[in-house]
């Protein structure tokens, strides 16, 4: 049986990459003109080590939310538990917890999202403008997005995407982000001249970066 390639992403890069994200499925990073029959041949040749990683995968998936009194949600990198109260407007507070209107419990998936939305909507631009001002970067559009595999982009046309799921993390993380994407305005690569940018700004940025990688899974509803 064939694996399945979730994703294929190319670009200028010379090597393969396989990444078996946290829920299982499988990103190609690949050459631009590479031959599918050559990835596709590489994928098999993994075939062991890729199956080993989604099984770890799923060993690990996190139980799905229920939204009741006393589970924990994250914001800025703490945990807070989640109350249920009575008649509130708007539907969601958070004042050292998070307080759920009892009638909108049966949404509360949309209204947490919403919620995380309308936070990251006001945090994430103030944070990209500090940064593109005191290090003079120049962007053409900031959009928020709800991408689940990504935590920021940087297109061609010099549009950045932040996922809105990046406020559960602790702000020197989401800073980290932030100078991560405004450096591809310079580079659209990771070459050592890349990660020299970075490390310009960010001196300490690979402690923010493990962060990420140790903890990103959580930050999810």
């Amino acid at each position: 049986m064939k694996l399945k390639i979730d994703h294929l992403i190319r670009s200028k890069r010379r090597t393969l990459s396989l990444i078996v994200e946290t829920d299982g499925t499988l990103t190609v990073r690949a050459p631009q003109r590479m031959k599918e029959t050559a990835i596709r041949k590489f994928v098999e040749q993994q075939g062991d080590w890729i199956k080993r990683k989604q099984a770890r995968a799923q060993e690990d998936a996190l139980p799905e939310r229920q939204f009741v009194p006393g589970e924990y949600f994250m914001y800025l990198g703490e945990e807070f538990p989640l109350r249920l109260v009575q008649r509130q407007k708007p539907a969601l507070v958070m004042d050292k917890v998070f307080k759920l209107s009892e009638s909108a419990q049966p949404q509360a998936k949309s209204v947490f999202e919403a919620w995380y939305k309308n936070q990251a909507g006001t945090l994430i631009p103030e944070r990209v403008n500090l940064y593109a001002r005191r290090d003079k970067f120049k962007f053409n559009k900031l959009r928020i997005s709800s991408a689940r595999k990504r935590w920021g982009s940087c297109s061609a046309k010099r549009t950045l995407s932040f996922t809105w799921r990046l406020v559960m993390a602790p702000l020197d993380v989401i800073d980290y982000v932030v100078v991560h994407e405004l450096c591809h305005l310079i580079r659209l690569d990771h070459s050592e001249k890349y990660w020299d940018l970075v490390a310009g700004i960010l001196p300490d940025y690979k402690l923010k970066r493990k962060w990420l990688k140790d903890n990103g899974r959580f930050l999810i509803l």
